[in-house]
């Protein structure tokens, strides 16, 4: 099925790795109108803080905050409900912290709509392997066997059974996750880079189109868009590129 373009954009998460509010909200505030997410990640939180988040929301985005934690269960469970009270539209734990801590997420995000401290209940997904790993890198220095694709599997049904929404893959790894946690299970995929574009610290990439094609839900982009003159224009060949998969 062919993506309008108003689909194509929903399907966007710009990363705003900016090293301050004022830098990301400029870079929004180009976008504004598009449709698309904005993507809140470790660089911008840790120095602009919750309210970016909220300025961000109040400006009308939908917002992945993209912090990935990992730690005990209770501490995971206290974040989750923390992040849940400013609106957040989704936001991500990693796997390897098994399932007791995935599910505190979720008991945390539980938490908050029960005290009346949540406007909504956010979509709570699962990193399985960053896009910057090789084989090598989890093999030698990780110290994980096997292929990645099997190690992002695995920790995709650990997420499912955990209650997750979804979890953040590479484009490369969509088609055995659909195919072992189903259609309904979010991918949320970094690595996506335009026919051309340098591919940066990015181990597994592939292009808008081809991602689409592969049957992911969401796309992060970042430096396609938010490192060029003109990200707006940036978006629009992206979201070309998407319609026509």
């Amino acid at each position: 099925m062919t993506l309008t373009r108003k689909d194509a954009a929903s399907k966007v998460m710009v990363a705003l790795d900016k090293p301050d509010a004022e830098e990301a909200l400029r870079l929004a505030s180009e976008l504004q109108g598009a449709g698309c997410w904005m993507k809140v990640g470790m660089e911008l939180f840790y120095a602009a803080g919750p309210s970016v988040v909220r300025e961000l929301k109040s400006r009308g985005f939908r917002v992945f905050l993209d912090v990935k934690m990992h730690d005990i269960p209770n501490t995971v469970r206290g974040g989750a409900r923390s992040i849940a009270r400013l609106g957040v539209d989704m936001f991500n734990v990693h796997a390897a912290g098994g399932l007791a801590m995935m599910r505190g997420a979720l008991e945390g995000v539980q938490e908050a709509i029960q005290a009346g401290d949540a406007s909504q209940t956010p979509l709570v997904i699962a990193v399985t392997q960053l896009t910057s790993t090789s084989q090598a890198t989890m093999n030698d220095e990780i110290g994980i066997p096997g292929s990645v694709e099997e190690a992002v599997v695995r920790y995709a049904r650990l997420a499912k059974a955990a209650g997750l929404h979804g979890v953040v893959a590479s484009p490369l790894e969509v088609a055995a996750i659909k195919s072992v946690c189903g259609d309904g299970f979010y991918t949320v995929t970094p690595g996506i880079r335009p026919a051309g574009s340098d591919v940066g610290d990015q181990s597994r990439v592939t292009t808008p189109r081809d991602a689409v094609s592969g049957g992911t839900d969401f796309l992060v982009i970042g430096r396609p868009i938010s490192a060029v003159p003109n990200p707006a224009e940036a978006l629009d060949l992206i979201l070309k590129e998407m319609t026509e998969a």
